[in-house]
């Protein structure tokens, strides 16, 4: 009779032991694995990240395709050419004082 009631109670220690690790194991990836919660905030925080370099970029491209618009055919700036030119050349007008 105590030797059943033993192996009773040593097969109940063995599967609460079994559950307890499971719900550790879980839990743990739960939190830490590769689609856990922590990964959750690090992808959102990286996605916040990209989309405010995303919106520097809108606004860099923006202002370079203004700047390409007034040096075309269509539509010539030409403060905007000669400051190119001069720029590109080294050069300055006679009237021109140069700072550096």
């Amino acid at each position: 009779m105590e030797t059943s009631s033993i192996k009773n109670g040593f097969t109940g220690l063995i599967v609460s032991l079994t559950l307890l690790a499971g719900i550790v194991f879980f839990s743990y990836a739960a939190l830490q694995g590769d689609y856990g919660l922590f990964r959750l905030f690090q992808v959102r925080a990286q996605k916040a990240g990209l989309e405010r370099e995303l919106d520097a970029l809108h606004e860099q491209h923006a202002a370079l395709e203004n700047r390409t618009r007034r040096l075309s055919t269509d539509y010539l700036d030409l403060d905007l050419l000669d400051e190119q030119a001069r720029k590109v050349l080294g050069m300055a007008r006679g009237d021109e004082i140069i700072i550096r």
